[in-house]
């Protein structure tokens, strides 16, 4: 009897090897990536008559009495039904996440025969130019934030002339609230290595490389493994899948700056130079990776590219809404009573994926706000959250996208002290090549102490500087870091006001030196 325990960071975090190692000694324990609902983590799953079916949340002190149930199918207080039709996984529309959770992640024959590699071969059959005409026609858009169309984005590298070009997947994932990357690179490698495979097919580039943050330690030890076994199968190498396309890459590991998970930045890193931001122009796209043209796309985005390739980019074009088409994982956390990974078209409302799909706090109390975006997102108040999820649309309520995660805080949340988070952020996280991000964060969490206790003179200072930052930093942590402390500000003025509370302030960089 086979039976699945999910080796996803998460999972582990919460017991899963030790349920592992208990149900091994009388099953046969197939490891697989978590399906996303991380309050029944660890999650057990035992097929019958070809349908799988749960139990969870399963700790060790469990494991004995689980392994009693499947063997005899009785009863269980954790017993769950066929998973597929909780209701978590039924209002799902998963295509990117489609293996994630069903199949070993380092199986190459269990990816195949769930529809894996399909998309490589037409890919291969129908040539560059129209590998980029398919996703462009997807809309596909970046996944990591920036929300730039990839299919402008790969023509612009396969019509530039070069000897060499280069695809880099930006795996440095470093929001706060976000684990979409993590969950797929550990729960199916298989598809992000096809993905750069097409890319690289389409742009013509016969190298690649992954660069994960230091912080995933089992995503990167499944991205190595994973592409060995795809050397093996011959998804890479001198002739990919026999085509006569030569295609190979490789992990390169993060320092865990968070600022590297700006395209530049990262390709300095990767160059073994200092991540900081390079001024643009020129663009990554025609002088990128050692000065050539480089397709950088965000994991979610490359991983999408298989399934577009598959079933055609109108049919991926078809979902979504506006300017955002197809799916987004959606990553749920913070005060919230089912947090974790649900995909869906985009098009939701904020208050659907809150109240109904999250379940609403998990201490019970009114939602006060969402942060959508990472910590550089706006702080979106619970009176508009009949905002539709997209990028366009997020943006009229001043909202970032960003890279979907949303993090849930209830009525006893201090705006004030959110704020002073973002802008200390900023300040321990900035690269230090612009002044208005250098500097101005370090002012930014200087006068918000000021407002706090008490001085609200502070706030038309704090207004200018923000404005400061964000038209003058040269990248996106300057320039999105006044969104959390602005959006905080004029939504919830109350709480910057009558502070008498002293806060310790940061240690200035000048200082520092």
């Amino acid at each position: 009897m086979r039976v699945w325990v999910p080796l996803d960071a998460a999972a582990r975090a919460l017991g899963a090897d030790e349920v592992a190692e208990a149900l091994g000694r009388e099953f046969t324990v197939t490891r697989n990536g978590t399906r996303g609902m991380i309050w029944l983590e660890p999650l057990v799953e035992v097929e019958r008559e070809g349908v799988r079916h749960g139990y969870g949340p399963v700790g060790p002190e469990d494991a004995a009495s689980v392994a009693e149930a499947i063997r005899t199918g009785g009863d269980h207080p954790l017993a769950l039904g066929p998973v597929e039709d909780l209701p978590w996984m039924k209002a799902q529309t998963r295509l990117t996440f489609a293996r994630v959770g069903v199949i070993d992640p380092l199986s190459v024959e269990e990816y195949e025969a769930h529809g894996g590699l399909a998309g490589l071969r037409r890919a291969i059959g129908i040539g560059p130019e129209r590998i980029v005409a398919e996703v462009t026609e997807s809309g596909l858009r970046g996944r990591g934030g920036a929300g730039f169309p990839t299919g402008i984005k790969w023509k612009t590298v396969a019509g530039a002339k070069a000897a060499r070009k280069y695809i880099v997947c930006n795996a440095d994932e470093g929001d706060s609230g976000s684990f979409a990357d993590r969950m797929l690179m550990e729960g199916d490698p298989l598809v992000l290595i096809e993905g750069m495979a097409i890319a690289g097919i389409a742009v013509g580039a016969v190298q690649g490389y992954v660069y994960i943050r230091s912080e995933y330690p089992d995503a990167i030890r499944l991205m190595e493994a994973a592409i060995g076994k795809a050397r093996q199968a011959g998804i890479l190498g001198q002739s990919v899948l026999g085509s006569g396309h030569a295609y190979d890459m490789e992990v390169r590991v993060g320092a865990g700056a968070y600022v590297c998970g700006e395209e530049t930045s990262l390709l300095n890193s990767l160059e073994g130079k200092r991540g900081v931001v390079r001024a643009k122009p020129p663009i990554p796209a025609l002088e990128g990776f050692l000065g050539r043209p480089t397709v950088v796309n965000n994991v979610i985005s490359l991983a999408s590219v298989p399934w577009i390739l598959t079933h055609g980019g109108a049919e991926y074009a078809k979902l979504g809404i506006g300017r955002s088409k197809g799916t987004i994982p959606i990553q749920i956390a913070g005060n919230v009573k089912y947090g974790g990974l649900f995909e869906a078209a985009f098009g939701m409302s904020l208050r659907q994926i809150i109240e109904e799909i999250g379940g609403g706090t998990a201490s019970g109390r009114p939602v006060k706000a969402a942060q959508v975006g990472g910590p550089l997102g706006s702080y979106i108040p619970h009176w508009d959250f009949d905002v539709p999820f997209g990028y366009e649309e997020l943006a009229t309520k001043e909202g970032l996208l960003g890279h979907a995660g949303i993090t849930v805080f209830d009525d006893t949340a201090d705006m004030l002290k959110l704020a002073r988070f973002a802008m200390e952020f900023c300040a321990v996280e900035s690269c230090g090549k612009c002044t208005p991000c250098r500097i101005g964060s370090i002012r930014g969490v200087e006068t918000i102490d000021r407002i706090a206790q008490g001085d609200e003179t502070g706030i038309p200072i704090l207004t200018d500087l923000c404005n400061t930052m964000k038209w003058g930093s040269l990248c996106a942590l300057g320039g999105f870091a006044p969104f959390p402390v602005m959006s905080a500000l004029t939504h919830f003025p109350e709480d910057f006001s009558g502070r008498r509370e002293p806060r310790p302030t940061i240690r200035s960089r000048e200082a520092a030196e």
